[in-house]
C-alpha cells in the first residue's frame, strides 16, 4: 500500500495564498521541487527564507558553526504562550545553562532506571486498547503521555493532575499551529499575536496545573521524601558553572518541552509506526514474532532489531516535528548565494527523509533498508527527526526506547489491519499527524500474552 504523502501545492503561489495554506498546513504548503532539490529560496515582503537540503549545509548550521545559526525568534513567537523560555526556545548562555542542568538526568545509567516505568505504561496501554475499529493517534496519546507522567513524576496518567495536564494539552495542540501570524510579519510586542481561540486559555492552564506539580515536588524535596526520577534530578541538579538551580518558573518551562518533546513527538511516531504495519501485515507479524518472548528486563531491548528499524523508517516518512528554524547572524554563502544576516533558515526533516536525491525508494517502507551498508551514509545525510549537533534533542535516546517497546508491546497483544476507505493524510500543527486521525482495526491476537 501507498504511503501516505501530503499533495503539493503548485509551483508558483502569491505571497498571500501561500500563507493563507501555510496556516493551514505546512506542508502541503511547499511545492513538489524541494523533494529534490538542494536549496530553495523564498521571498516575503519582509525577511527572505532559506530551505536547506544540502547535507554539507545542514551539517554547517547545526554542528559545525552552531552558535552562528541560533534559533529564530519566529518560532518562539508561536510557542511562547505554552513553552515560556524553556530549553527548545533558548539560545546562547542561558540555553548551554539549562542543558547544563538538563542533561545529566539523561546521561548514562538514567535509561536503565526509567524501564520498569516504560514497561508498566507499556501494559497499561496493552490493558486500554479497545478491540474493534479504533482511532489509535488517541490512544497513543494516552500512552506517550503516561511513559512522561511516570518517568517524569512517578504517577500514572490515571493521577487526577496528570490526567488534567494530558486533556488541556490535546485542546491545545488542535488549536496551535508550528508557526503563527508573528512568524510572517514584524509586529510590534503589543500587537495580538494571532493566536486561535482556545490556544491561550488552553497554554494557560496546563502551565497552571505543571505549576502546582511541580511545586508539590519542590516540597518533596525540601523535606527528602522526593521519588529519584527525572523531576527530582533536575530540580536537584546545580549548573556546574553557577551553582544556581532551576526556580519554579523555570522548571515549569522544562516541563512543558518535555511533554512536548516526549509525548507528542511519540504519539505521533507511534501512531503512523501502527498505521505502517497495519498496512505491511507480513512486517507486523515478523515484529510480532520478535516481541513473544520479551520479559520485563531492560536487556530486551537490544533484542528488538527489527521492531527498532520499523520505528526508524516511521520517523524517516513521518518526522514528528517536520522543520527547523534558524537564523543567521553574519554574511553567508549558500551554493553560491549571497546570504545576508538576520535570513530564515529552515532545515525540512520532513523532505530530507524522503529527499530523491539522498534515498532509494524515498516514499516506500522499507525497515529492512537500515541493515543495508548504503543506509549508513543516506541516514547520516536524511534522517534528521532529532536534529543533530549540540542542539540534538537530549531524549532522543529515551524516545526511541519508549516507541521501540511501546510497539514491540502492542504488536506482540493485537492486530492491527487497515480500514478501507480510511488512509490517513499527514498534515502538520505542532507535530506531523493524520488530519482526521490514523483509523484502525484491532484484533487481539490468541493465545497468552
Amino acid at each position: 500500500m501507498k504511503v501516505p504523502k501530503p499533495e503539493p501545492r503548485p509551483d508558483r503561489v502569491s505571497w498571500w495564498r501561500y500563507l493563507r495554506l501555510f496556516r493551514q498546513d505546512i506542508l502541503s504548503a511547499q511545492p513538489a521541487r524541494l523533494y529534490r532539490a538542494w536549496m530553495a529560496e523564498f521571498r516575503t515582503p519582509f525577511f527572505r527564507s532559506y530551505m536547506c537540503n544540502d547535507p554539507a549545509l545542514v551539517r554547517r548550521v547545526l554542528q559545525e558553526r552552531p552558535d552562528d545559526f541560533p534559533k529564530s525568534g519566529r518560532v518562539r513567537e508561536g510557542l511562547e504562550p505554552l513553552l515560556g523560555q524553556s530549553v527548545f526556545v533558548t539560545n546562547g548562555e542561558q540555553w548551554k545553562r539549562q542543558r547544563r542542568i538538563i542533561d545529566p538526568a539523561f546521561e548514562g545509567g538514567r535509561l536503565r532506571d526509567t524501564f520498569p516505568a516504560m514497561w508498566a505504561a507499556g501494559e497499561a496501554a496493552v490493558a486500554r486498547m479497545p478491540e474493534g475499529v479504533v482511532e489509535v493517534e488517541e490512544v497513543c496519546s494516552h500512552a506517550a503521555a503516561d511513559v512522561i507522567f511516570r518517568t517524569l513524576f512517578s504517577i500514572p496518567i490515571e493521577d487526577r493532575d496528570a490526567t488534567a495536564v494530558f486533556h488541556a494539552f490535546r485542546a491545545y495542540q488542535r488549536t496551535q499551529p508550528i508557526l503563527n501570524l508573528a512568524a510572517f510579519l514584524p509586529l510590534p510586542r503589543w500587537m495580538p499575536r494571532g493566536f486561535r481561540r482556545g490556544t491561550r486559555a488552553a497554554a494557560a492552564e496546563i502551565r497552571r496545573l505543571i505549576t502546582a506539580i511541580t511545586a508539590r515536588r519542590a516540597e518533596e524535596i525540601a523535606a527528602g521524601i522526593a521519588p529519584d526520577d527525572l523531576a527530582t534530578k533536575i530540580m536537584v541538579m546545580a549548573d556546574p558553572v553557577t551553582g544556581a538551580r532551576f526556580g519554579t518558573e523555570e522548571m515549569v518551562d522544562q516541563v512543558a518541552i518535555f511533554f512536548l518533546a516526549g509525548h507528542e513527538t511519540s504519539a505521533s511516531a507511534l501512531g503512523w509506526a501502527l498505521w505502517l504495519l497495519a498496512a505491511h501485515p507480513d512486517v507486523q507479524e515478523r515484529v510480532a514474532a520478535e516481541a513473544a518472548g520479551m520479559m520485563a528486563e531492560f536487556s530486551a531491548l537490544s533484542r528488538l532489531r527489527l521492531t527498532r528499524d520499523v520505528f526508524r523508517e516511521a520517523l524517516r516518512l513521518f518526522p514528528p516535528v517536520p522543520m527547523m528554524v534558524r537564523e543567521t547572524t553574519c554574511p553567508e554563502e549558500f551554493r553560491g548565494r549571497q546570504v545576508a544576516p538576520g535570513a530564515q533558515v529552515v532545515l525540512s526533516s520532513w523532505h530530507l527523509g524522503r529527499h530523491e536525491r539522498i534515498w532509494s525508494d524515498p516514499d516506500g517502507f522499507d525497515p529492512d533498508r537500515w541493515a543495508r551498508e548504503e543506509t549508513k551514509v543516506q541516514a547520516r545525510d536524511g534522517w534528521l527527526p532529532f536534529s543533530a549537533g549540540p542542539r540534538v534533542c537530549t531524549g532522543a535516546g529515551f524516545a526511541m526506547a519508549e516507541g521501540v517497546l511501546l510497539l514491540a508491546m502492542l504488536c506482540r497483544a493485537f492486530r492491527f489491519e487497515v480500514v478501507e476507505g480510511r488512509v490517513p493524510v499527514p498534515v502538520a500543527h505542532l507535530t506531523v499527524r493524520a488530519k482526521d486521525g490514523v483509523w484502525l482495526r484491532v484484533v487481539r491476537r490468541g493465545g497468552e500474552i
